[in-house]
């Protein structure tokens, strides 16, 4: 089995450090554990992205265990990379997670 590459945005990287940090500040080593998870999770995709399903257009959504988030990325197959696109609430409009996670041309 071939295995992709992982590029993480950095407006996802931003997403995760913002998201962490509302954690860390709702209770002592939380935002720790979500980070933890969530960077574990993306890690995973290096291995079989395609089992998550295309959500909209060409983005696939991952669950955060335990977290009230999705990761939204898409799979280049020509360069053999997964892209991480964001890191977004579960309880946010879904319309506001297609226009943040437009694909870059």
């Amino acid at each position: 089995m071939k295995k992709y590459i992982v590029k993480i945005e950095t407006e996802a990287l931003t997403d995760i450090q913002n998201i962490t940090d509302w954690y860390n500040e709702a209770q002592t080593g939380l935002g720790k554990r979500f980070q933890k998870t969530v960077v574990t999770q993306i890690n995973s995709l290096k291995n079989n992205p395609q089992i998550y399903a295309i959500r909209y257009k060409e983005t696939r959504c991952m669950n955060v265990e335990k977290f009230p988030y999705m990761v939204h990325f898409y799979i280049n197959e020509k360069k053999q990379t997964t892209e991480v696109l964001a890191v977004i609430s579960t309880y946010q409009n879904p319309k506001i997670w297609e226009e943040k996670t437009k694909k870059p041309t």
